[in-house]
This record gives structure tokens, sequence and C-alpha cells, in this order.
């Protein structure tokens, strides 16, 4: 498993790179899937993000946004986590969240 560490500047750069790295790593068109999130919740606070690609033949791609250890996890269809990014500098959350 590889391990890379990034800064983004706002969430919208978080969810292009998710976007980015499940196309390259699987051959897939940018824009060509749909992407979903859901923002994770513990004790009705802001923890993280799920990220979905929802791609051909009825695979999913997920990552997890960890904002305790601001990292992201990328797991492949079958359920292998193939990446793990460690953030420098998280985006904000919490007006995601509002």
């Amino acid at each position: 498993m590889v391990t890379k560490v990034l800064q983004f500047h706002d969430l919208q750069d978080l969810r292009d790179f998710v976007h980015e790295t499940f196309c390259n790593r699987y051959q897939l068109q940018f824009g060509a899937f749909r992407m979903t999130e859901r923002v994770l919740l513990r004790g009705g606070k802001p923890c993280g993000v799920h990220f979905c690609l929802h791609g051909p033949r009825a695979a999913r791609f997920t990552a997890i946004w960890e904002t305790d250890r601001n990292q992201v996890l990328f797991y492949g269809s079958a359920g292998e986590r193939f990446l793990k990014t460690q953030l420098v500098e998280a985006p904000n959350l919490e007006r995601k969240a509002a």
C-alpha cells in the first residue's frame, strides 16, 4: 500500500483529488461516472467524509477522509485498501456540514 502526503486548500480540491485518484487507478474517464459523498458524524459532530465513485457494471470505489488522523483511505470495489494519503492541512469540514 502506498502512502502520499498532500495539502488541499478547500473541500473541492479534495473531491477532485479523490475522483482523479479513482479514475487513474481504474482507467476511467474523469467525469463519466458520478461520485457521491456523505459527511460522517460522531456524537453529532462531523468527523469525516465518505466518498463513493459509482463506476461501470455497478462497481463502487470508496474513500474515507478521517478528520481525526487527517488522512484519506482509498478502497477498491472488493474492499481492499490501496492507498493512504496523509493531509498536511485539511480543508474546513464545518462549512460543508452546516
